[in-house]
């Protein structure tokens, strides 16, 4: 298949991959902004960092060639991300969500609350675009005759 460009197009589905790969890429913009932002300790903000950067290659590889690897490695990442975020959400057994070692939140703090919520909005989002990204790619591979 050609593009109008007269450039060579792998058959498959477009839209899907990219979506998927712009939500990881925003996912790694807002972990390199929150730990740029000091809200957090300096280990947590390298942390962030680090999370960021080893996301960034897998979102390569779902924009060029929706590869199965990365498809698979940022389910699980997102995955984690949200039962990570839930726990601080719920407050790690009553400990609370501390920010730059201040005090825990409080149950007041909606602004916190609201913050996590679209955290786990927004990774459960991404896990769920990879997942059925994943079952599209193999349905494709089991139609097509061998």
């Amino acid at each position: 298949m050609t593009t109008t460009a007269g450039r060579v197009r792998a058959p498959g589905p477009v839209l899907h991959p990219r979506i998927c790969a712009a939500l990881t890429a925003v996912s790694c913009l807002m972990h390199a902004w929150l730990a740029a932002s000091g809200h957090h300790d300096a280990w947590l903000g390298a942390l962030m960092i680090a999370l960021a950067a080893v996301c960034v290659p897998c979102t390569v590889h779902i924009w060029r060639h929706s590869r199965l690897g990365a498809l698979h490695q940022v389910t699980v990442s997102a995955l984690a991300m949200v039962g990570l975020h839930a726990v601080l959400l719920l407050g790690a057994g009553g400990a609370g969500h501390a920010h730059g070692g201040g005090p825990p939140s409080g149950a007041g703090d909606v602004s916190g609350a609201a913050g996590l919520l679209l955290v786990i909005g927004l990774e459960l989002t991404t896990a769920l675009l990879a997942a059925t990204l994943v079952a599209r790619l193999r349905r494709r591979r089991a139609l097509r005759p061998a």
